[in-house]
């Protein structure tokens, strides 16, 4: 399994309760599709961080590569609710940084050392 991570800041505007249905909408969509396990979102708590993390962190969980390009792949697609749900978050969100993150030591890396 792979973590996709983003942390997000929304629009000055923006509501959280809106931004939170917006992408349950969203993730709900990318699940039925299939195109990622499961997904998070938290909340920075009691204004508790460095000046690097933003307010919101979303993790999104994929089994490899080839499943993360494909949610990638139907974020792209010419499809009216695709279109709609996605205009629906990323309307919202003021700033995004992102990273790829899997379990580390992995089942490859532990193989390889156990054959030392």
């Amino acid at each position: 399994m792979n973590l996709y991570c983003c942390t997000i800041d929304l629009k000055d505007d923006a509501k959280a309760l809106a931004f939170a249905h917006a992408l349950d909408e969203w993730m709900g969509l990318l699940m039925e599709r299939k195109v990622i396990l499961d997904w998070q979102l938290y909340r920075r708590k009691l204004n508790l961080a460095d000046g690097l993390y933003r307010d919101f962190m979303l993790q999104i969980a994929v089994k490899d590569l080839a499943q993360l390009d494909a949610a990638f792949r139907v974020s792209g697609e010419d499809d009216d609710a695709i279109s709609t749900r996605y205009r629906s978050v990323h309307g919202l969100i003021k700033h995004v940084d992102f990273g790829l993150y899997r379990p580390f030591p992995d089942p490859e890396r532990v193989e390889r050392m156990g054959l030392l």
